[in-house]
């Protein structure tokens, strides 16, 4: 057997693994996707039913309020990147390219 051959196969099967957990982790992301618009329906009408405790009008609430927060960051990190990502390709040494 080469030296290191085994590290090598391990090293493979292990790659293959995480691209099939990747995979199904993809999938998974994709169906929560899906639903999040019923997630979203779902808490708005409960923080609008007057019938519904006070409570749990509030918790819907603060979530509608932190999930757009966190949508507006995220957005904001986006557009900074692709800032920062437009910089760096206009200052690449042109001898690079």
């Amino acid at each position: 057997m080469w030296p290191g051959l085994e590290r090598e196969r391990s090293t493979d099967g292990c790659r293959t693994r995480i691209s099939r957990l990747r995979d199904a982790f993809s999938q998974s992301i994709a169906r929560l996707q899906q639903a999040s618009g019923a997630a979203v329906s779902t808490l708005l009408k409960i923080m609008v039913d007057q019938s519904a405790p006070a409570s749990t009008r509030v918790r819907a609430a603060d979530s509608v309020l932190d999930h757009a927060a966190k949508a507006i960051e995220i957005e904001d990190i986006e557009a900074r990147v692709s800032e920062l990502e437009r910089a760096a390709e206009a200052n690449r040494d042109p001898g690079l390219r």
